[in-house]
């Protein structure tokens, strides 16, 4: 019998169990074996952690540090993030079954981000406004929220954390992460480059555990400012009841269902591409999966043939493999709701190019073959449903103002791609498309400096780039009377 990895909870600088030593084990996607053992917090655990945040919020050594100093700790955070990058991404692979290439590329290059808002901490400013009346200097200041839950899914990980926490930490705030309970291991391995950073005790806590009591108790508590959650919108209409108990400020990043337009016009090469990297790149388990195709008509079965012919021949394995193009899914929930969904589509008239079925060399772990699905309308239910899977959902159009229609047909709204060498007419997507995220000629590309959230279903709120900063702020204003004389008769109207 392997021995299962043990880990433990940040809280308070301290590594703990959960309360009676509660546990619940985490699964290698690729084998469907048990390999890591996960504390259970409780909510007498999550009360501790929130407590420890208020506590280095509001009298701890963070509340005195200038913003150049908490900029300082980040830039530390980044540089040792990504230090360990190979350690942080193997981790992370065999928790998630994400590609070791990528999540060890994406370890490094979260460093990117830390270091952004480590630039930023000291760059938040207020104004001096010019007040209709005299002899008052008025002006605002920008200050921390105070405490910041960040809700975190098992995919991205990393990514994500680093996105909440580092305006959260630039901008003064304290934070306790909840990592997901399908993947917490690469999370709380991250927490221990914490004190190596030099970021006090309190300021970062990360718990681990189910959404009962876990996630409502830390949602719901009465001392945590701002929610930040980026899952599915289930569990968001769940968090926002949450936070009518405390009244917490909330920005929720959710699902998607994201359509990639092929004009007729495109580079098939460099559509071709994108849309296999929208896809089975992360094995479709992504917010941003570019799972609706739209082909122009007039290319749609020579563009459909080549990618058909590049989907067959993905290599699917184990995910530490340097040549593996595409490991498992993360759940085994997750493969069988593609069974079903597939099954439906077919019911429903769908033609399936490729794929479609877990592939048969495979035995263990939970594996899906690329899968290409031509679907007779968008009516369609595998059109608007979100798989999280290497499931492509592909219809044919005529016109522009057809596409865009089709197009904005559906509940979310967080990213789309536009492949085309007409410049006027990608601007003219651009504008139609009802998204947060628009990529012409190109897929899936992220940077800290770019704001990223959505429309509809997909959520409110907008990650990275200058302005999250700020919404880790309010505004205090400061009213100054520079006059020597008394302050008048109230009673005394003028």
């Amino acid at each position: 019998m392997v021995e299962l990895k043990q880990y433990q909870m940040l809280i308070d600088g301290e590594w703990v169990d959960a309360e009676g030593n509660r546990r619940f084990e985490s699964m290698n996607p690729s084998t469907g074996a048990a390999w890591a053992s996960i504390p259970d917090a409780s909510a007498k655990d999550v009360d501790r952690a929130v407590e420890a945040a208020a506590r280095a919020f509001s009298s701890g050594p963070w509340s005195k540090m200038t913003a150049t100093e908490r900029g300082r700790c980040l830039r530390r955070l980044g540089d040792l993030v990504a230090g360990q990058s190979e350690a942080l991404g193997r981790i992370e692979t065999i928790d998630t079954g994400k590609l070791f290439n990528e999540t060890r590329w994406q370890a490094a290059y979260i460093a990117e981000y830390f270091h952004y808002y480590a630039g930023l901490a000291d760059k938040v400013h207020g104004d001096t406004l010019p007040i209709d009346k005299p002899n008052l200097l008025v002006m605002t200041l920008r200050e921390p929220l105070g405490v910041v839950a960040a809700v975190v899914p098992w995919n991205s990980q990393l990514f994500l954390t680093a996105l909440k926490m580092g305006p959260a930490l630039a901008a003064g705030n304290t934070v306790v992460l909840k990592a997901s309970e399908h993947a917490s291991a690469a999370m709380l391995e991250f927490g221990r480059l914490i004190a190596e950073a030099k970021i006090p005790p309190g300021v970062v806590n990360i718990v681990s555990g189910l959404a009962e009591p876990c996630g409502r108790t830390l949602t719901s508590h009465p001392k945590v400012a701002r929610i930040s959650f980026t899952g599915g919108p289930e569990t968001a209409r769940h968090i926002i009841r949450h936070s009518a108990e405390n009244l917490a400020q909330v920005s929720l990043e959710l699902g998607g269902k994201s359509p990639v337009i092929v004009f007729e016009d495109a580079d098939i090469e460099s559509a071709v591409n994108g849309v296999v990297a929208g896809i089975f790149g992360a094995s479709g388990q992504s917010c941003v999966a570019g799972s609706r195709l739209y082909v122009h008509e007039t290319i749609a079965d020579q563009f459909l043939t080549r990618l058909t012919d590049i989907a067959a021949q993905i290599r699917i394995g184990d995910p530490l493999g340097d040549t593996t193009q595409m490991g498992p899914l993360a759940t085994r929930s997750q493969l069988a709701k593609l069974e079903k969904e597939i099954a439906r589509a077919r019911a429903e008239g769908a033609t399936v190019r490729c794929g479609g079925r877990a592939p048969p060399h495979l035995k263990d772990g939970w594996f899906f073959e690329p899968t290409i699905i031509e679907c007779p309308s968008q009516q369609t239910a595998i059109m608007d449903t979100e798989l999280f899977g290497p499931v492509l959902s592909v219809l044919r159009f005529r016109t522009e103002e057809e596409v865009i229609a089709l197009a904005n047909d559906s509940a979310y709204g967080l990213a789309a791609g536009i492949f085309t060498r007409d410049s006027a007419r990608s601007l003219r997507m651009t504008k139609a498309l009802r998204c947060g995220i628009v990529w012409v000629n190109t897929y899936r590309v992220v940077s800290p400096v770019a704001e990223f959230g959505g429309f509809k279903n997909s959520g409110y709120g907008r990650e990275s780039g200058l302005q999250a900063i700020y919404d880790y702020t309010r505004v205090k204003t400061v009213w100054l009377n520079t006059s020597s004389d008394p302050m008048a008769n109230p009673f005394v109207m003028r």
